[in-house]
């Protein structure tokens, strides 16, 4: 199997940025996945991030997260469970505000070391989607602006622990989907793994580098090339030891941004291949929720019917 993509981003700065962009390009066309090392944001602050992220889940999140487990009788499980995935997760909302201050039993350090950790995957995520602009042939800030919407985009970080399963092969740890929304900022545990891809009918491991971020494309990225680069199904295998952190921060677009294949994406396009639709962001979450862990095409299917039915 041809080796998983790493992009080292200090080599943008010098003679190997040609080699970088089109490895980048690469990942977005044939993986809808790489992982980023040397990306700027300081080791100190990732290991201080993880650090409070475990203290937190033993603290706040493990008693809980076992409750639920003897309640719905997880433990003795005999057939595949289809209808829940086996993690402890909380939600982290950044931009257009933020609720860091809301979410109760945060320690005032982790709420800082949170905050400080948005702003610089924030910065990060932008920088990406302007390096996407250059692979595409897109002018500069494009995708930003077509995310922008009138709030500015949404950002938000989801935090999720995958405790030991007693029955991986029964329970995933997350059920295989797409990601709906622009551009996923991704720091997971460098010691246990879990998270895979599909590739060529293939699950395929992607995998635990110590102060890495690994990027994957969502869906409006799919829409927004008109196919050229494309999100990807990917899920999170439970263990039976060891407990993976993984912490997911989404930079989608506003709520009311107007999201449609870019005019020289289409320009470029050819006969055979299909124009996706144009629709609101929030009309495509809202169909999204129901339908996370099924096939994407189907809702850009419904997308363009709707959109057909605004035109008459």
């Amino acid at each position: 199997m041809e080796n998983f993509p790493v992009v080292n981003m200090e080599q943008l700065n010098g003679e190997e940025r040609q080699a970088t962009m089109k490895k980048i390009n690469d990942a977005c066309e044939n993986w809808g996945f790489f992982e980023l090392v040397n990306h700027g944001i300081s080791h100190e602050l990732m290991d201080k991030v993880e650090k409070l992220t475990k203290e937190h889940y033993r603290k706040c999140m493990e008693q809980r997260f076992k409750e639920m487990v003897a309640s719905k009788g997880l433990e003795s499980v005999n057939s595949e469970i289809e209808d829940l995935d086996w993690e402890s997760t909380f939600f982290l909302r950044h931009l257009p505000y933020s609720n860091i201050s809301q979410i109760p039993d945060l320690d005032e350090d982790y709420r800082e070391a949170m905050k400080e950790f948005a702003v610089e995957l924030e910065k990060l995520a932008e920088q990406l989607l302007d390096l996407l602009c250059e692979n595409l042939g897109l002018d500069k800030g494009y995708l930003k602006k077509a995310f922008y919407g009138s709030e500015g985009p949404n950002f938000g970080t989801k935090v999720s622990n995958y405790p030991p399963c007693p029955k991986p092969d029964l329970i995933k740890g997350l059920r295989a989907h797409t990601d709906a929304g622009g551009i996923i900022l991704l720091f997971q545990d460098d010691k246990v793994s879990g998270l895979q891809l599909l590739k060529d009918d293939q699950w395929i491991d992607v995998p635990p580098m110590h102060h890495s971020i690994v990027i994957n494309l969502g869906d409006q990225l799919e829409v927004i090339t008109n196919g050229k680069y494309k999100s990807v199904m990917h899920r999170v295998i439970a263990q039976p030891d060891g407990n993976r952190m993984s912490i997911a921060s989404f930079y989608n677009p506003g709520n009311d941004a107007f999201i449609s294949p870019a005019p020289a994406m289409l320009e470029k396009q050819t006969e055979e291949c299909p124009t996706y639709p144009k629709f609101v962001f929030d009309d495509y979450m809202k169909l999204y929720s129901g339908l996370k862990f099924q096939a994407k095409e189907p809702r850009f299917e419904a997308m363009k019917a709707m959109e057909s039915i605004a035109t008459v």
